[in-house]
């Protein structure tokens, strides 16, 4: 599955009101670790077709990143029923993003 750019215009529909549970990674283009983290969220997506992933630059979208209190970048969170259910900050193996979706 693609992963889904997510920004304030669409956050609403795409995650809040999504019936999949959403990965959503909050990154930047400047940040080193949001670059490594990339190729384990993409690969993710395309091995779980019952979860959506999304993207949000925060950057290109603040009001989301204070509206979620997102201190740090990377940072994972887990929408399910649009209510935050996981969450994690930094780098993640792909384990450990496997295990924030059970």
């Amino acid at each position: 599955m693609a992963v889904i750019v997510a920004n304030s215009e669409n956050f609403e529909q795409e995650v809040l009101k999504n019936e999949k549970p959403v990965l959503v990674d909050f990154w930047a283009s400047w940040c080193g670790p949001c670059r490594m983290l990339a190729p384990i969220v993409e690969e993710v997506a395309g091995e779980h077709p019952e979860i959506a992933v999304a993207k949000v630059n925060v950057d290109e979208n603040p009001e989301l990143a204070m509206l979620y209190r997102v201190a740090a970048i990377p940072a994972l969170m887990v929408f399910k029923g649009g209510k935050v259910a996981a969450q994690s900050v930094g780098y993640q193996s792909k384990e450990a993003l496997e295990a924030m979706l059970k």
